[in-house]
């Protein structure tokens, strides 16, 4: 062992000694001492990892102490704190998977809040004391938003395809569109849900191009239902074709079929008004005539996840039955917070202004570059070394939603000489709250348009302290 290397290792203290350098402050902060006894003898041992690997640089005595400390610190408060808490999303992707989707509306946090803080009605008849339908309530409301006949509510959409797959035609052929065979996120393919389902999957058409004859010479005695599926996380341009609705329910209806319509996102109001591609609503199948209909509960309604499914009422009392259900069935605070979400649509120019999924897709390109400016504007005084700028750019809507549809918006472009872009990123993602950024052609990129009531502040301090930090070398 080189000289050197024998020096540092003797440096570094033991974990008695750190402990008892630490453990005062965080038993004072209420933290459990195993939690503590954890961090420091893992500080410890990748100390003397590094110093065996000939990584730590030009360390002393106290340097390295320090260093250890600090990282005892920096896993204490990581494994002591919360780790589903605030994170500021500044990437423009308001569907941001990653960062929980939809941002529930004021009113459902405030029900959580105000109703669910200890026992709650969740399945019980005040009148007569004896057991109801858990989702009586969010039942309702879709009848009166959508038209249908019934509704139920499992914990997501892909549940709900699966679900009312296997209610309606389980160990049956299923016919659907090659071109409507989707990936969805996390790999999960419409052939492995069907399969999963229990039923057979009857592919018709090509991939670009589907005709109702496709359909037709497919039935078979053994056919139990048609899918129709919208794929809302690509689309397929060009020389395509697929089948409407209307023929397709008019089809399974003279064949017997049903005919289940999986509307991906959901929307309870149609967005074309706003200058978006026209997307198939809720209310839009119910009225065409599908007899059971699912999508994902947040995406475009921006309520919690979970998934919806509308129908007639003696298939919705089918797939209640079905056992799947009691397995896949939502909590009760996503029941709380849909309730709240699906309330608003009651009054739509409500929903528009308080449901922030809502809000942030009809936000106007001058309020978003007023607010882009005061960013840049404040960064670049207190950090006038730092290149700052506004430039053009897109938001998008994410997790599958109104693919393709890029939305105009303003993007405050950051760049700092010691620094890399992603360096930048990843020091503002450990900021407290995290704040989330696009990194793209040697930019940090923040778009306004996905930052909520009272972020803006914290953004820009962000941005200048770990700008500044940068500019003297500091590495926090």
């Amino acid at each position: 062992m080189p000289s050197s290397e024998h020096n540092m290792l003797r440096h570094i203290p033991s974990v008695d000694a750190v402990m008892r350098q630490t453990e005062a402050v965080w038993q004072a902060a209420g933290v459990p001492r195993r939690i503590l006894v954890d961090a420091v003898r893992a500080a410890v041992d990748h100390a003397r990892s590094l110093v065996a690997s000939e990584h730590t640089g030009p360390l002393d005595k106290d340097s390295l102490r320090r260093s250890i400390v600090d990282q005892v610190n920096q896993q204490v408060r990581a494994a002591a704190g919360p780790h589903y808490r605030k994170a500021i999303n500044a990437t423009g992707i308001i569907l941001h998977t990653a960062l929980g989707r939809a941002v529930l509306p004021a009113q459902a946090i405030r029900q959580i809040q105000d109703e669910l803080s200890g026992y709650s009605l969740v399945q019980v008849d005040l009148t007569t004391g004896k057991r109801s339908k858990r989702d009586e309530r969010i039942e309702w409301l879709l009848q009166q938003l959508t038209g249908a006949e019934a509704a139920t509510v499992v914990n997501n959409n892909a549940a709900a395809t699966v679900v009312v797959l296997n209610t309606a035609a389980a160990g049956k052929e299923v016919i659907v569109s090659r071109g409507q065979l989707v990936e969805i996120g996390g790999s999960f393919r419409l052939p492995d849900v069907m399969a999963a389902a229990g039923v057979k999957l009857v592919e018709v058409g090509t991939t670009n191009k589907t005709h109702l004859r496709d359909y037709e010479r497919a039935i078979t005695e053994n056919t139990a239902a048609i899918l129709r599926v919208h794929p809302s996380n690509y689309k397929i341009s060009g020389f395509t074709s697929e089948v409407p609705l209307a023929p397709l329910v008019q089809l399974g209806h003279a064949r017997g079929l049903v005919v289940i319509d999986d509307v991906g996102a959901g929307p309870l109001v149609d967005f074309s008004r706003f200058g978006f591609a026209p997307e198939p609503t809720l209310p839009e199948s119910v009225r065409t005539g599908a007899d059971l209909i699912t999508s994902s509960a947040d995406k475009l309604i921006g309520g919690s996840q979970g998934g919806i499914i509308l129908g007639r009422a003696t298939l919705i009392q089918a797939v209640r039955k079905n056992p799947l259900v009691r397995i896949v069935r939502p909590g009760k605070l996503t029941l709380a917070a849909l309730e709240a979400t699906l309330t608003l649509f009651l009054d739509e120019s409500l929903a528009l202004r308080e449901i922030p999924t809502l809000r942030m897709l009809c936000r106007t390109l001058d309020e978003i570059a007023a607010q882009a400016e005061r960013i840049a504007s404040a960064v670049g005084e207190r950090v006038p070394d730092a290149g700052v700028a506004v430039i053009e750019g897109y938001s998008q809507m994410g997790s599958g939603s109104l693919p393709t549809q890029d939305l105009p918006t303003r993007l405050v472009s950051v760049t700092a000489a010691t620094v890399s872009p992603s360096e930048l990123a990843r020091r503002l993602r450990q900021r407290s709250p995290p704040v989330f950024v696009r990194v793209h052609k040697g930019q940090v990129l923040l778009d306004p348009r996905t930052l909520l009531p009272g972020e803006e502040a914290i953004v820009v301090e962000s941005v200048i302290g770990v700008l500044t930090n940068a500019a003297t070398g500091n590495p926090s």
